[in-house]
C-alpha cells in the first residue's frame, strides 16, 4: 500500500495519509517537517499530494529511524490545535441561553444626520472630494500613457457631433414638447395664412432652453437628495436588454443616412417598427454613391481595428482609425465633389458663432415643470444604464448621485445659453472608447474643439459626408449588438434574468426608451414580488454524523429524525407568502391539520352535547337542582365538558343501580369534572378516536428570514396554535438578531411562546425536541413549559 504525506495544517507539520509495513510511520499520524530536512528535500521532487511507495523510500526510512521524544511534542501541540479547531463541545443553547451567555445587548442607533453638522479637516476634503472628484485624479493624471489617447478620442467625437444632436431621444422629447406649446397654428400671418417661422423658432427656442433650465434643477436636486439610490432597482439584464434595445434604435436611426432617404420624423409606441418599414418600402430610391461611401468607410473602419486587435502589442495607442476616416473622406468628398457628381449628402453650412446668455422665462414654468421631470428621470436613467455597462466593461464603479449633480448642471447651464436638454449618447461614448479615451479629459477635448469648430472652423467640415458618420456609428455599435449572446448564456444559467431582459429589449423596441425603461424597472420588482412568492420549501434531514441537516428530495442519505420535523423556506417571510408558507408547511408535513382539528373540534362538540343530555338526566330523575343553583354551587357546564367518553358510559342511565342513586352519581360527575378542570382526559386525540400524527415536534428553520411584518407574526403564531391543536410542539431556529429584536417589537413573546422556543441552530432544537417528547396536553402553559 502506498504512503502519501501531505501538509494539511502548516508548513511545519506533515500527515501520513496512508501506511506499509516498509514504513514506521502510522496512517493519520503528524511529523514535524521543521525537524526533517530529508522531508522537505524528498518532497521537493513530488507534486503535491503525490503517493509513492514508502517501502523504496531509504530518506524517509532513515528519518523513521531518527524520530525521538523532542518531534513527539509539536506532533502533540498539532493534535490539539487541530481537536481545538475542528471540535467544539457545548450544551445544548436556546435564544435566552445565548443571549446570557453571551451578554446580548441591543445595537444602539446611529442617526446619519448628527454627522451632517460634524466639521473637521478630513470631512471637508472628503466632501470637496465627492462632489468634486476631478481635483482627486487630475493630479495623478498620466501624461504619458493617456494624454494623446483621450486627445484622439475627443477629435473624433467632436467632429461625429457637428450635423446631428447629441442623442436622438432627448431630441425628440423636447421637440414633441416645443411642439406641442407652440404649434404652427399659433404663428399664421397673411391673407395665405403663412407660418412665420423667425417668431415660431424664436419661442420655441425658449421654450427650450427654460426646459433645460427647469431640467437641469431637478436633477440637481435629486442628486443633492441621493436619489440615486434608484440605480439599485437597475440589474445588469435590465441595464444590458436596454441597452442593447438602445443600440437597434440607433442602428435604425443611421440607416436613412446609409441609404440617402429621406424618412418622415416619428416619435412615440411603434416609431421604431414604422421607421423600418418605411426604410424598406423606400430602399428602390437609395443612392448609390450614398450607399457605396457608407460601404468603403465602413470597411475601412473595421480593417482598422482588425488591425489594432492585431498590433496591439506593439503599439503604444491604438491606430484613431475614426479620426483618418473622417478627415480622409472629407478631403475626397471636398476633392472629388461627391455632393454634386453623385448627390452624396454632406454636413452642409454650420452656424457661425455663439448665441449670448438669457434668462430663463419663469412664466413658463407652471406649463412645462410636469414635462421638465419625466426628461430629467429619463436623461439620467439612460446615462447611468450606459455608464454601468462601461463601468462592469472596465471594472469602476458610477457613483449615481454624482452623475445626477453632474448631468443637472450641464443641463442648468446649457440652459442659460439656450442650450436644450441632453443626456449622453450612446453611439458618441462608443466611438470615444474605441478611439482610445480614458478620462473626462477627451470630453474636454471634445468640447474645446467644437467650440472652436462654432466660432471659426466649421467651414472645414462642411463636404464631411453623413454616409461617413454613419458608418462609424454602426461599426461602434458592433460591442453592444454582441449583448444579443446573453440569450443563449442567460437560458443556461439564469431564465429569470433572461425573462427581464427580453421583457426589457421588447418593451424598448416597440415603446421607446422612456416607456420602455418605466415598464421594464416595474417588471423587473414584480417579478421580485412574484419569486419570493413562489420559494422553495424543503422539509430537512440530518447528514449522518453532522450536525449538517439538508432537503432529503436533494440528498439521499440525509435522514429525518424520527419524531421531528424540520422544515425551512428559501425566502423570506412576509404579508405576500405568509399564507402561502402556511400552506406549504401543512402540506409537507404529512398531516391534515386543519381537518384534524376540525374534527377534533367536532367530536368535542358532540362530548359536550352527551355530558349536558347527562347532567339533565341526572337532575330531572333525583330532583337535583337547576343548572343555574349548580352553577352558584361551583358546578358548571363547562366542567362537565371534559368528562371522558368512558366517564359517560360508566354512568350510563340505563343501569338500574345508577337510578337508585342518582344524587351520588351526580356529585361524583361534578367533583370528577373539577378534576378534569386541571388535567383533561377526553381531550386527547388519542380519547377522541383520532389519529395521531407520527412527529410530536415541529423545528422551523428561520434563517432566512431578513425581516418580519405584522402578518409575519401573526402567521407564526398560527402556526404555533394549530400544531399545538394536534398535539405537535413547535420550535424555530437560526434566528438572525435584527429579526428577534421585531419579533419583540411585535409582541410575538408571551407566557405561551417565549425565548427558551428559539434556538441558535436547528441541531439544538431538534435535541431538545427528543428530549422533550410529545407533550402533554393540560394546557397551553402546561404545555409548552421548558
Amino acid at each position: 500500500m502506498p504512503c502519501t504525506y501531505s501538509t494539511p495544517f502548516s508548513d511545519q507539520f506533515i500527515q501520513v495519509r496512508g501506511s506499509s509495513q516498509a514504513s514506521s510511520y502510522r496512517s493519520g499520524e503528524i511529523l514535524p517537517l521543521g525537524q526533517s530536512p530529508q522531508i522537505r528535500t524528498f518532497l521537493k521532487t513530488f507534486p503535491a499530494g503525490e503517493s509513492f511507495p514508502s517501502g523504496k523510500t531509504p530518506a524517509l526510512r532513515s528519518i523513521s529511524r531518527q524520530r525521538d521524544t523532542q518531534a513527539l511534542l509539536p506532533v502533540t501541540q498539532a493534535m490539539e490545535l487541530r481537536k481545538r479547531d475542528y471540535h467544539v463541545e457545548r450544551p445544548l443553547m436556546n435564544q435566552k441561553q445565548l443571549e446570557e451567555l453571551g451578554c446580548w445587548t441591543s445595537a444602539t442607533t446611529t442617526y446619519q444626520w448628527r454627522t451632517w453638522f460634524q466639521c473637521s479637516r478630513a470631512r471637508a476634503r472628503a466632501l470637496l472630494f465627492q462632489h468634486l472628484p476631478v481635483l482627486a485624479w487630475l493630479p495623478r493624471y498620466p501624461l504619458r500613457d493617456w494624454l494623446l489617447g483621450d486627445s484622439l478620442a475627443g477629435l473624433s467625437v467632436a467632429i461625429m457631433q457637428l450635423p446631428q444632436g447629441t442623442f436622438a431621444v432627448m431630441s425628440v422629447m423636447v421637440g414633441s414638447v416645443t411642439e406641442s406649446l407652440a404649434p404652427n397654428e399659433n404663428f399664421l400671418q397673411g391673407v395665405n395664412s403663412t407660418v412665420d417661422e423667425v417668431a415660431r423658432d424664436a419661442v420655441r427656442v425658449q421654450l427650450a432652453s427654460t426646459l433645460s433650465v427647469l431640467v437641469g434643477l431637478f436633477q440637481v436636486g435629486l442628486g443633492l437628495v441621493r436619489f440615486g439610490f434608484v440605480v439599485t432597482y437597475l440589474s445588469e439584464p435590465l441595464v444590458r436588454g436596454y441597452t442593447t434595445a438602445a443600440s437597434v434604435q440607433v442602428f435604425v436611426s443611421q440607416l436613412k443616412y446609409v441609404f440617402g432617404l429621406q424618412l418622415s420624423s416619428r416619435s412615440g409606441p411603434l416609431s421604431l417598427i414604422y421607421t423600418v418599414l418605411e426604410v424598406c418600402s423606400k430602399l428602390p430610391q437609395s443612392v448609390v454613391g450614398t450607399v457605396v461611401t457608407a460601404l468603403v468607410a465602413g470597411v475601412v473602419l473595421v480593417l482598422v481595428k482588425l488591425l489594432n486587435d492585431k498590433l496591439h502589442r506593439y503599439l503604444p495607442m491604438p491606430i484613431p482609425g475614426e479620426l483618418l476616416t473622417l478627415i480622409g473622406a472629407t478631403g475626397i468628398s471636398y476633392g472629388v465633389g461627391l455632393k454634386a457628381r453623385f448627390g452624396v449628402d454632406v454636413v452642409g453650412d454650420i452656424p457661425a458663432g455663439l448665441l449670448p446668455p438669457a434668462a430663463p422665462s419663469p412664466q413658463l414654468f407652471a406649463s412645462l415643470v410636469g414635462y421638465a421631470f419625466t426628461i430629467a428621470v429619463v436623461g439620467f436613467a439612460i446615462a447611468i444604464s450606459l455608464g454601468k455597462i462601461f463601468a462592469l466593461r472596465h471594472g469602476y464603479r458610477v457613483d449615481s448621485n454624482q452623475e445626477l449633480v453632474a448631468l443637472g448642471l450641464s443641463n442648468l447651464i446649457g440652459g442659460i445659453f439656450q442650450c436644450f436638454p441632453v443626456s449622453c449618447s450612446m453611439s458618441r461614448s462608443l466611438v470615444q472608447e474605441s478611439a482610445g479615451g480614458n478620462t473626462q479629459v477627451a470630453g474636454a477635448v471634445s468640447s474645446l474643439f467644437i467650440l472652436i469648430i462654432i466660432v471659426k472652423l466649421g467651414e472645414l467640415f462642411r463636404d464631411l459626408p453623413k454616409a461617413v458618420l454613419a458608418a462609424a456609428i454602426i461599426v461602434n455599435l458592433k460591442g453592444m449588438l454582441k449583448q444579443f449572446s446573453d440569450i443563449c448564456s442567460l437560458w443556461k444559467s439564469n431564465r429569470m434574468d433572461l425573462l427581464i431582459w427580453l421583457v426589457t429589449f421588447v418593451a424598448t423596441i416597440l415603446l421607446n426608451l422612456d416607456i420602455g425603461l418605466a415598464i421594464s424597472v416595474v417588471f423587473s420588482l414584480l417579478l421580485v414580488v412574484v419569486r419570493t412568492q413562489m420559494p422553495r420549501y424543503s422539509v430537512l434531514g440530518q447528514v449522518p454524523g453532522t450536525d449538517i441537516y439538508q432537503d432529503v428530495a436533494e440528498y439521499s442519505e440525509a435522514r429525518e429524525v424520527p419524531g421531528v420535523k424540520v422544515f425551512r423556506s428559501s425566502a423570506t417571510m412576509y404579508f405576500a407568502n405568509a399564507e402561502l408558507y402556511s400552506d406549504a408547511l401543512k402540506q409537507r408535513c404529512g398531516v391534515d391539520v386543519d381537518h384534524l382539528i376540525s374534527q377534533k373540534k367536532k367530536r368535542l362538540r358532540k362530548q359536550e352535547q352527551k355530558l349536558k343530555r347527562l347532567q339533565k338526566s341526572l337532575q330531572k330523575e333525583a330532583g337535583a337542582p337547576s343548572s343555574q343553583t349548580a352553577a352558584s354551587e361551583g358546578t358548571s357546564v363547562s366542567i362537565q365538558v371534559n368528562i371522558s367518553v368512558r366517564d359517560m358510559e360508566s354512568n350510563n342511565v340505563e343501569d338500574s343501580k345508577a337510578r337508585a342513586s342518582t344524587g351520588n352519581e351526580l356529585e361524583d360527575a361534578a367533583a370528577s369534572g373539577q378534576e378534569d378542570a386541571k388535567a383533561p382526559n377526553g381531550s386527547t386525540l388519542k380519547d377522541l378516536g383520532l389519529p395521531q400524527p407520527h412527529f410530536h415536534s415541529l423545528v422551523l428553520d428561520l434563517g432566512a428570514l431578513s425581516f418580519v411584518d405584522t402578518v409575519c407574526i401573526k402567521n407564526l403564531k398560527n402556526i404555533f396554535s394549530d400544531f399545538r391543536e394536534i398535539e405537535v410542539e413547535v420550535y424555530m431556529a437560526a434566528c438572525h438578531t435584527p429579526v428577534i429584536a421585531q419579533l419583540e417589537a411585535g409582541h410575538f413573546f408571551d407566557a405561551s411562546i417565549t425565548k427558551q422556543h428559539l434556538f441558535a441552530s436547528v441541531h439544538d432544537a431538534v435535541l431538545f425536541a427528543l428530549q422533550h417528547p410529545r407533550p402533554s396536553p393540560a394546557s397551553p402553559v402546561l404545555m409548552t413549559k421548558l
